[in-house]
């Protein structure tokens, strides 16, 4: 075992709620901190972190995961600092706290993050700045050409415009992700990893009876004019006739949640057995790294990401037993499916986040969760975990089960 290997010992997400759902009155430092007592209750070495690690996206500012870090109880010694790349902010914290360990800086890091959709506060741009509106904003600006509140989805949009996927396709993904959530649930594969906080009961946006002619039923998210305005000339020409895919079915809901893992090298996993402390590594992580594309189509993220994942990994798509890819929107899948057909069967076996939902600073560690649980069910041994960002960015870990 080398001792600047690095291994993932542990982890734990707490239940999905809806927006202004089951946490709704929850703030997320408390949301996280909750989680991260569950966590050393169950794996008391994950109290030894040296460094805390966590995602927030649509929080209220400043370093959240210090706050949820001493909320929990750690050590004010215990540093934590939190990380915005959006939807990828958990992928990111992973990402950074592999490089302390593989580094030979720290030994035990806790990666993850926390997400409140609920308590998205309401922000107001100086007088001065042009930006500025009397009601203020929710939505942060991800890209210079653009200030849209709705640039996640006119992105998922203008993607599935210009890559001809038509409404059926993304509602078939959309059936299967809920599908195979509720199978999940049945079987109990995610037990292990998901606790009970504030006494939530279950993930709240499973839908077992969801099927193309209720998926059918929803409106689109835009009007044909609409989806005019958000294409160029040139995308225009590509698109066909322009007609209108994205609905609340086939594009994920907003969630309130949290999930941490804990990261320790390998010399740290020896000293642990020398102490007689009972710690088992559930996976090696092989590779992170993270990308950029054009924040137009920004859904791209994710499977531009998992792709340079295998190439710097020295891998191939064969070589993968499972696909963790954040469905946030069907597209992502629709797409994945036509550039690597022979991977659909190992492709979100348990589901998506077109089921479970997207707290957008935890998604990634829910991810890496769902990787162990769904290797450990099918035997398998390697998973891609891979995510796309607003702004055009995505992250991806690649991880062995050991």
């Amino acid at each position: 075992m080398e001792g600047r290997d690095v291994y993932l010992v542990a982890g734990l997400r707490s239940h999905l709620g809806l927006q202004n759902g089951i946490f709704k009155e929850v703030p997320p430092e408390k949301l996280g901190a909750a989680l991260l007592r569950q966590l050393c209750v169950q794996v008391p070495v994950a109290r030894e972190a040296q460094l805390v690690i966590g995602g927030n996206a649509v929080g209220s500012g400043g370093n959240l995961t210090r706050l949820l870090a001493l909320e929990a109880g750690f050590p004010v010694e215990t540093p934590a600092l939190t990380v915005d790349m959006q939807c990828a902010s958990a992928l990111a914290a992973l990402a950074l706290g592999y490089g302390q360990i593989r580094s030979g800086l720290l030994d035990v890091v806790l990666a993850g993050g926390v997400e409140s959709s609920s308590m998205q506060p309401r922000r107001v741009y100086q007088p001065w700045d042009v930006r500025y509106t009397p009601e203020g904003f929710m939505t942060a600006q991800f890209s210079p050409d653009t200030n849209s509140p709705r640039a996640m989805l006119e992105g998922a949009e203008r993607t599935a415009q210009v890559y001809g996927v038509p409404r059926e396709e993304l509602d078939r993904w959309a059936v299967r992700s809920h599908q195979k959530a509720a199978e999940a649930r049945q079987s109990g594969a995610l037990d292990p990893y998901v606790v009970s906080l504030f006494g939530s009961t279950r993930d709240e946006s499973i839908r077992p009876r969801m099927n193309e002619k209720l998926a059918r039923r929803m409106p689109t998210l835009f009007r044909k004019e609409e989806v005019a305005e958000l294409l160029t000339q040139a995308e225009r020409e590509k698109a066909g006739d322009g007609t209108p895919t994205l609905t609340a079915a086939n594009a994920c809901l907003t969630q309130d949640g949290a999930a941490f893992l804990l990261l320790c090298s390998g010399r740290q996993l020896e000293a642990w057995e020398r102490e007689e402390k009972p710690v088992r590594p559930r996976a090696r992580i092989r590779h992170v790294t993270t990308a950029g594309v054009e924040p137009r189509f920004s859904p791209l993220g994710a499977l531009e990401v998992g792709e340079k994942a295998l190439q710097e990994a020295g891998l191939t798509y064969s070589d993968v037993d499972d696909f963790e890819y954040n469905e946030a929107f069907a597209v992502i899948s629709a797409l994945f499916a036509r550039r690597h057909p022979d991977c659909v069967d190992r492709y979100l076996p348990l589901g998506g986040a077109l089921a479970y939902g997207h707290p957008y600073g935890c998604s990634g560690a829910v991810l890496v969760l769902h990787a162990l649980a769904a290797l450990q069910q099918r035997g398998g041994q390697r998973a891609l975990c891979a995510i796309a960002g607003a702004g055009g960015t995505g992250a991806a870990v690649v991880m062995e089960r050991v």
